[in-house]
């Protein structure tokens, strides 16, 4: 197998770019320049990884956590406060969710629950993939994403439907 055509790069980073840069941004400021610097690196590899959107996510991390290391933002709190300029809802006059208390909400997480809730929700990944990703368990990862969005509904006063969803 050669590197990858130019077309699927540009459907991955269709399909995947929003929630790439919205992972990157739980640790850093500079989160389209990692999500960039991933897809380059991805299509400068002579073999394609044979699971592309994970490979991505780790090669995003990484490059996330390096990053806010580079820069200094060590701490959780000054990693927060580095993304929190843009917001994770969009307001809607139709959501009974106020954008900006969702917003905080989330940020107050610790950040191995909203890094699963972002990856599930945004991202789309499954709890094996995210097991992967972060070097937990499976049914760590799952704690954490139910940990987590009960949290959040505890937080804003919103009964969230259940989903089907392992």
């Amino acid at each position: 197998m050669n590197q990858l055509d130019p077309d699927s790069l540009a459907r991955l980073l269709d399909r995947h770019g929003p929630a790439l840069v919205l992972y990157a941004r739980q640790w850093c400021a500079v989160a389209e320049d990692v999500v960039q610097e991933a897809f380059i690196h991805l299509a400068g590899q002579r073999v394609p990884p044979r699971e592309p959107v994970g490979w991505l996510y780790r090669a995003v991390r990484n490059g996330a956590i390096n990053a806010a290391r580079g820069a200094g933002r060590r701490a959780q709190r000054e990693t927060a406060v580095a993304w929190r300029g843009e917001p994770w809802f969009c307001p809607s006059p139709d959501d009974r969710l106020d954008a900006a208390a969702a917003t905080e909400a989330l940020a107050q997480l610790p950040l191995h629950e909203r890094e699963t809730i972002v990856a599930r929700l945004w991202g789309g990944l499954a709890f094996d993939e995210i097991a992967r990703l972060t070097g937990s368990s499976t049914s760590t990862v799952h704690r954490w994403y139910r940990r987590g969005l009960e949290t959040l509904r505890e937080r804003l006063g919103v009964a969230c439907r259940p989903t089907n969803n392992p």
